[in-house]
């Protein structure tokens, strides 16, 4: 078969073929009177071979060598295709998500193409600062492309960085709240932490719906931020983890703090019971077997910022404790409230 035949029913052209003859992978059997090469079944079966050993990926010097040395043994070489493979597939799969991420910014030109490449760029940096920056810049000047912005916050461990990527996706309101919700689920409790914190900073309806869910959540620091943010936006519902937190030491002022913000809040917008149900509860657990010396002096101090009837005489209760610290924090917590 001469080599015009041989390439239209092979699919490979006369001149691949005539490569693959100076390298030596496939030589025509013969010649035709004329001088034209002429090849044979056996030949035509080897470029078969030869064209099925290159899809998998082998270079041509590979195909030679596993087509013609006896000691030449594939396992070796496939482990590296494979290896190859993936690396291929990851910084393929890596392009992909740049390029939706670039579409789902919705950019209006190509400067605002560009701005976002930069800002992908930062956030991939090794230098925290350099993520930091891109992070302020992305609020300010290019388009936000909002999974980027998660993936980031979700990963990051250094503080300004966290916080600056934090604060790009508050900016962005309920949008960012789907993207982050993913993360509260993560089976990396660093993750969960970075996820509520950031959801925490949303000031939206949908990041305070999460964050209910989340205070009914298993992962207990995960229910604590939810809590102390959830206290901030006058949420009842975060009481009893917020006394939890008083008595375990965990961020046990800022609960307190957030225990006063909704006490004084709900006075002021004119429901006084909930002060005296939030005063009620600290009371509650005062009196509790278990509760030791320092856990009972943080919650009389809980009561200090407590308005209302139910605090205060707790309060006058309290200041002939048993516990001299206790006593002399309650007497001390009357005297102020007396001269408010």
């Amino acid at each position: 078969m001469l080599i015009g035949e041989v390439a239209r029913r092979s699919g490979v052209s006369a001149r691949m073929l005539r490569h693959y003859e100076s390298l030596g992978l496939v030589r025509p059997s013969g010649r035709t009177g004329s001088g034209y090469r002429e090849y044979s079944d056996a030949d035509i079966r080897r470029i078969f071979h030869i064209e099925s050993l290159r899809s998998l990926g082998l270079s041509l010097h590979d195909v030679g060598r596993a087509l013609d040395d006896p000691g030449f043994t594939p396992s070796g070489l496939v482990d590296d295709l494979v290896a190859r493979t993936l690396e291929r597939i990851a910084a393929e799969t890596e392009l992909l998500t740049r390029l939706r991420r670039i579409g789902a910014a919705e950019p209006a030109g190509w400067e605002d193409v560009l701005r976002t490449v930069a800002l992908l760029h930062g956030l991939e940096s090794k230098s925290a600062g350099a993520r930091q920056r891109a992070a302020l810049a992305a609020a300010e000047d290019a388009p936000v492309p909002l999974e980027a912005l998660a993936e980031a916050v979700l990963a990051e461990s250094d503080p300004n960085a966290a916080g600056a990527l934090r604060w790009a996706l508050a900016q962005a309101g309920e949008a960012a709240v789907a993207v982050l919700a993913p993360g509260l689920g993560s089976p990396s409790a660093e993750v969960r932490e970075r996820a509520v914190r950031s959801v925490a900073e949303i000031p939206a309806d949908a990041a305070t719906a999460l964050l209910r869910d989340a205070l009914a959540g298993p992962d207990p620091v995960v229910r604590r931020y939810a809590a102390l943010a959830l206290g901030a936006r006058r949420v009842a519902d975060a009481v009893p983890t917020l006394i939890d937190m008083i008595v375990e030491e965990r961020h046990d002022a800022d609960a307190a703090d957030a225990l006063a913000e909704l006490a004084n809040g709900a006075a002021d917008a004119g429901d006084p019971a909930l002060a005296d149900r939030i005063a009620g509860r600290l009371v509650e657990r005062l009196a509790r077997d278990g509760v030791d010396q320092p856990a009972r002096r943080r919650l009389t101090q809980a009561l200090a910022d407590i308005p209302g009837s139910t605090a205060a005489g707790a309060l006058a209760g309290l200041a002939r404790d048993g516990d001299r610290v206790v006593a002399l924090t309650a007497a001390y917590v009357l005297t102020l409230r007396g001269a408010r």
